[in-house]
C-alpha cells in the first residue's frame, strides 16, 4: 500500500501541472496514469496559450493569468519547452465577420486585453500566402505557444525533483473513502491518500462514477494535419474568425461538410518549421480513428485561406479527444459532498492554455489559500444548480 498526502489521477498536462505546483508548495504528491504519461489528449493537440478565442471577461482573464504563469515557467523549469510569445491573429472573409470582429475587439479591450483590428494591408504583411480576398482580422499581442509534450514532461520532471512519485500503466479500478483516507485500487496495487485530484480528462466521469458522482464531461473529437513547408508561410498562430463561431455554436455560411464536422482553419507554425493545421469538432464517443473525409475538409479549408498551400506535403494526421462541458469552461473545483476530493478536467481545447492556472488553483484550494482567479465559474456544483424541477 503506497501512501501519499495528495494522489493525482491522470498523467496529461493538467495532472503534471498539478503535481508540479503541489510539490513546489511542499506537498507530498503521487501521480498515476493508466497508460504512458502525456499519451492522451495532451499528445494529440496543438500548443497554444491563447486569449484570442476566449469569451471576454472571466474566460479571457483566466487565460491571461495562465499566460503569465507559463512565462514564469519558461524561466523556472530546467527543460526548455519551445516557448514563444509572438501573439496570434484571427482572419475574416466577409464584411459580416469584420463587423463581428470589431465588436469582439471592443469587448476584449473593454476587459483590458491587448487586442487590435487588422486591415487588408496588415494581413498582406503577415503572410504572402494569404488569399487575396481576405478583408482583415484582429490580433491579440500576448498569445504564446509551447510544445505541449515538452511542457508536460518539464513539469513532471521538476515535480519528481521536488519529491513527487509517478506511476505509469496504473489504471484506477475502484475508489473508496474510509474515514479521512482515500483507498484507490489500481492495476498496480493499492494507493492511499489524504487528498485525491481527478485530472483524468475525458475519463474523469469514469473516476467520478466510482464515488457515485456524475461529472458532465463528454469526449469531443478533433483532427489535426501535420504538414511540411517549402517556404516561410507565417510566424504565428492564425485562425479564421469562423473558428469562434464554430466554438460557441453559432451559424456560419459554409458548405454542408464543413458545417457537419465543425471544421474551421487553425494554423500553427512549430519550432521545427513544420506546421499544424486544424480543426474539427464532433461527438463520436471515444473513437480516435482518423476520418479521411474530415482531413480533406480541413485541407480544403486551409487552401481557402492559403491557396498556395495546395502543393505542400502532408506528413501525417491524427485525431484526439477533448473533454467538453456544455458551458465551455472546465471544472476546477473541490467536491463539497466528498471532502478532500477535487476535479480538474473538462478543458476541451483549452487544456494547454489553462494547464498552468489549473495546477496553481488546485494547489491553492488544497492549501486553503486565496485563489489567483475567482473559482465560482469553475465550481462542480454549477451544473447541479441548473437543474430545474417541474
Amino acid at each position: 500500500m503506497k501512501h501519499s498526502d495528495v494522489l493525482v489521477i491522470g498523467g496529461g498536462i493538467i495532472g503534471c501541472s498539478i503535481a508540479y505546483y503541489l510539490s513546489k508548495a511542499g506537498r507530498e504528491v503521487t501521480i498515476i496514469e493508466k497508460g504512458e504519461f502525456v499519451s492522451g489528449t495532451s499528445s494529440r493537440c496543438d500548443g497554444n496559450i491563447l486569449a484570442i478565442d476566449k469569451d471576454p471577461g472571466f474566460d479571457s482573464q483566466m487565460s491571461l493569468v495562465s499566460q503569465r504563469l507559463v512565462d514564469e515557467l519558461s524561466r523556472e523549469l530546467d527543460h526548455s519547452f519551445e516557448y514563444r510569445a509572438p501573439g496570434s491573429i484571427l482572419v475574416c472573409e466577409s464584411d459580416e465577420e469584420m463587423e463581428a470582429a470589431k465588436k469582439w475587439v471592443e469587448r476584449q479591450k473593454a476587459a483590458g486585453l491587448p487586442f487590435r483590428m487588422l486591415d487588408r494591408e496588415d494581413i498582406r504583411q503577415e503572410s504572402p500566402y494569404f488569399a487575396d480576398d481576405l478583408l482583415g482580422g484582429l490580433e491579440c499581442a500576448t498569445d504564446s505557444t509551447v510544445n505541449p509534450y515538452l511542457l508536460a514532461f518539464s513539469l513532471l520532471e521538476d515535480a519528481k525533483k521536488r519529491g513527487a512519485t509517478a506511476f505509469r500503466q496504473t489504471e484506477v479500478r475502484g475508489i473508496k473513502k474510509d474515514q479521512d483516507i482515500f483507498i484507490v485500487h489500481t492495476s498496480n496495487g493499492d494507493f492511499t491518500a489524504n487528498h485525491v485530484v481527478n485530472a483524468a480528462g475525458v475519463w474523469a466521469p469514469r473516476i467520478g462514477e466510482m464515488l457515485n458522482l456524475s461529472i458532465p464531461i463528454k469526449p469531443r473529437k478533433g483532427h489535426i494535419i501535420v504538414a511540411s513547408r517549402q517556404q516561410f508561410v507565417g510566424s504565428r498562430k492564425v485562425m479564421e474568425f469562423g473558428y469562434l463561431i464554430s466554438k460557441f455554436g453559432g451559424v456560419r455560411h459554409v458548405d454542408p461538410l464543413t458545417e457537419k464536422y465543425g471544421v474551421a482553419l487553425v494554423f500553427e507554425p512549430t519550432e521545427s518549421q513544420n506546421f499544424l493545421i486544424g480543426s474539427s469538432r464532433e461527438f463520436v464517443g471515444f473513437n480516435t480513428k482518423v476520418n479521411n473525409e474530415i482531413i480533406r475538409c480541413i485541407a480544403n479549408r486551409a487552401i481557402r485561406f492559403y491557396p498556395k498551400m495546395a502543393d505542400m506535403m502532408v506528413i501525417r494526421s491524427y485525431a484526439g479527444l477533448r473533454p467538453w462541458t456544455e458551458d465551455h469552461l472546465p471544472i476546477v473545483s473541490r467536491v463539497e459532498e466528498i471532502p478532500n476530493f477535487y476535479i480538474a478536467a473538462g478543458h476541451e481545447g483549452d487544456g494547454i492554455s489553462l494547464a498552468a492556472v489549473t495546477g496553481k488553483v488546485i494547489e491553492e484550494l488544497i492549501n486553503e489559500k486565496e485563489t489567483c482567479i475567482p473559482i465560482e465559474p469553475l465550481a462542480f456544483n454549477r451544473f447541479k444548480e441548473r437543474v430545474v424541477t417541474s
